[in-house]
């Protein structure tokens, strides 16, 4: 596993295995100073780290409350925005991928790196609207889906209706859920049994994996 802190992006390395040495590459211009917490949570790899510390689950909707979220998240579109059918697969070389998406969004969608926590903006976003793929569009959990789990990373606990994909992961030796946009095959993180009621689930995705879509906003 090498992190590059200029993205503050994890990347694992040889198609899910894991590179025993850890290796930052560091610009000058970027401190190597860390906390102790984070330290320990770059060698174990974030992942597990955010696994460890869910933050408050507080119950959110009951179950009806549940069915109706899933159901009705298209009345968040924003005005003037259709979005993409699922099954209109979208299938590209790395290339075009590189060529389509930041190299912070690259590593994490198409490499199944993992941002450092607290770094997205997506944590602190408030406003109504939708979650959509940063790679093909694809509306994958809407606002009122959305709470803080505490550990840095957006996280819900519920999903649109057939938008992902998911995989057992063993990249940190032990089993965990991975999940996909089902569209393009992004990937966006891991799904935990920690969170709220009624799903129980936490839904915890990287930030630079999604783009906000807001109700208030148009889209020509």
């Amino acid at each position: 596993m090498a992190t590059d802190l200029r993205f503050g992006v994890h990347r694992l390395k040889g198609c899910g295995r894991m590179n025993p040495l850890w290796e930052p590459r560091v610009d000058s211009a970027v401190s190597l100073c860390m906390d102790r917490r984070l330290f320990l949570a770059g060698l174990l790899g974030l992942p597990l780290a955010a696994s460890f510390v869910p933050g408050p689950a507080t119950a959110r909707v009951n179950s009806a409350d549940l069915k109706r979220l899933q159901q009705e998240w298209t009345a968040l579109l924003p005005v003037g925005f259709r979005p993409p059918d699922p099954e209109d697969k979208v299938e590209l070389s790395d290339r075009q991928w590189q060529q389509r998406l930041t190299e912070a969004a690259f590593v994490v969608l198409r490499e199944e790196g993992t941002e450092r926590p607290f770094t997205s903006a997506l944590n602190d976003e408030k406003r109504p609207g939708l979650y959509a793929c940063a790679g093909c569009d694809l509306p994958l959990f809407s606002s009122a889906m959305k709470y803080d789990s505490g550990t840095g990373w957006p996280s819900f606990f519920t999903h649109i209706p057939g938008s992902m994909g998911t995989k057992r992961d063993f990249v940190l030796f032990y089993p965990r859920t991975e999940y996909h946009c089902i569209r393009c095959g992004g990937h966006q993180g891991h799904v935990f049994n920690d969170g709220p009621e009624p799903t129980r689930e936490r839904w915890c995705n990287n930030g630079v994996a999604l783009k906000f879509l807001s109700s208030e906003s148009s889209v020509s």
